[in-house]
């Protein structure tokens, strides 16, 4: 095998090791198992980093977020905005508008906790109103009912 087909299978290994990165945080994380969805997700950044594969930077960032939520303790919603924040700003770069409405999405309910209603509404009704199509997804069903829950 020539070097260009080892390093190209090198790196279609490397995108599908953490595709599934993603994948198996999400799950953990939906049990609320942190330990292992941290420990996935830290290596998926250190992976992600080490290959300068940024792709799934913003999910994991947000991920990890959500895990320090579900977590709890003190400092937990400076620690998670911080995160939420820096995901919202990965995704913009890379113009991922399905997370950025996703993360968007975390943000809102965790200022909603903080008692920032118009805040919240305000960060998620701006990314939400430049979908014009896709009103069916998960995601953006989820959106809609969290703005309509923050309406005045």
């Amino acid at each position: 095998m020539g070097s260009e087909l080892a390093e190209f299978v090198g790196s279609v290994y490397q995108f599908a090791i953490t595709a599934l990165y993603v994948l198996l945080s999400q799950a953990f994380l939906a049990k609320h198992q942190l330990m292992p969805a941290l420990e996935i997700i830290s290596k998926a950044l250190a992976s992600a980093e080490h290959n300068s594969e940024r792709m799934f930077k913003a999910e994991f960032l947000r991920q990890k977020a959500c895990a320090l939520i579900i977590e709890g303790g003190p400092g937990v919603s400076t620690g998670a905005q911080k995160l939420l924040e820096e995901s919202l700003a990965v995704a913009r770069s890379q113009n991922a508008r399905s997370l950025e409405l996703r993360t968007a999405a975390d943000l809102a309910r965790l200022y909603r906790g903080q008692g920032r209603h118009a805040d919240a509404r305000d960060l998620l009704a701006r990314i939400y109103d430049w979908f014009t199509e896709g009103f069916d997804t998960a995601d953006l069903k989820e959106a809609k009912a969290l703005l309509k829950e923050l309406d005045p």
